[in-house]
């Protein structure tokens, strides 16, 4: 199993209805995104988060259960839902305005970091609950404590609209690289983070600090890998956007089943991957990632719209 950590909350999607305006609301949240897109694709997979007894934690708990996501390391309480107001710009990309102050997805503290069984081989964490608080705390202890036991993984999913302290966000990521053992970024991430350094060049100093794979992505340009095997890419799928809304979400499960299906579950057996085997495991993503694209809001898919994780039995 593996066991992804951070925010549930839901995306609201405005239209303007004259002096008024309607919403359209869908589950959410990157790594809610990530363990239900993990689901989708045949992984046993499980979400590690703090979940109100509201009637919207209700929905997401609900949907959890339907989707197949183990549901035992969540934390229910009475505190409020997340939510977060999404904006489309013309290309599909959105902007979001989130109210989550004292939500229960941030409410995670030390006391609450669950001890795993045997069967849960990899752990996950990224986006916003890298930084607030308790849960930024917790979880980086959390991946301290797992980093070198099972697979770690990370993705930044910088959200200034939560921590607009770029420096911040900076400071914790020097903390979780050395914990990770693959990370995922997308390139406007490093350009608000690192905007003087090309991606190769974060990419190969989170490799210095610890981490043995690094994925960046390029939205509709594609995916390139930095590793042992040296450096390699892949392009974009070609898709009739109708918003990105979890497609990274959408790519990080990808990543990890991709790795499942070929038993890659530890740091060791990462680092043997082959220059070939990674570039199908980006093309297994980055199709992922499309069909996202394809759809409103984060709906990733299922693993019989995916073609092979091709040549992933090496």
């Amino acid at each position: 199993m593996f066991v992804v950590c951070g925010e549930a909350l839901w995306d609201l999607y405005g239209s303007d209805q004259g002096e008024g305006l309607s919403f359209d609301a869908r589950i959410g949240g990157s790594p809610f995104n990530v363990a239900v897109g993990l689901a989708r694709l045949d992984q046993e997979a499980a979400l590690f988060t703090g979940l109100s007894t509201d009637l919207l934690g209700e929905k997401l708990f609900a949907a959890l259960k339907t989707e197949g996501v183990e549901t035992g390391f969540l934390l229910r309480s009475s505190r409020r839902t997340t939510l977060s107001l999404v904006t489309l710009g013309k290309d599909g990309s959105p902007s979001y305005a989130f109210y989550g102050d004292g939500a229960a997805d941030r409410a995670v503290n030390l006391s609450d970091l669950p001890v795993f069984s045997r069967d849960i081989w990899g752990v996950h964490a990224g986006s916003f609950s890298l930084v607030t608080e308790p849960i930024g705390t917790s979880l980086l202890s959390l991946l301290g404590r797992e980093a070198g036991e099972r697979l770690v993984t990370l993705d930044p999913n910088v959200r200034i609209n939560v921590e607009p302290d770029l420096s911040l966000w900076r400071e914790r990521l020097d903390a979780f690289v050395p914990t990770a053992d693959l990370i995922k970024v997308s390139e406007e991430d490093l350009g608000l983070l690192y905007p003087s350094a090309p991606p190769a060049e974060t990419a190969e100093r989170w490799r210095a600090a610890g981490a043995t794979l690094v994925v960046v992505t390029y939205g509709r340009e594609g995916a390139e890998a930095f590793g042992s095997f040296g450096r390699v890419s892949v392009k974009g799928s070609k898709v009739d956007v109708v918003d990105t809304v979890g497609a990274g979400d959408s790519f990080m499960a990808a990543l990890i089943a991709g790795l499942s299906e070929r038993s890659t579950k530890s740091r060791e057996a990462l680092s043997l991957l082959r220059r070939d085997e990674v570039e199908a495991l980006l093309a297994f993503a980055t199709e992922a990632a499309g069909i996202t694209c394809g759809r409103r809001g984060a709906d990733p898919p299922r693993r019989a719209e995916l073609g092979a994780a091709a040549s992933l039995d090496g």
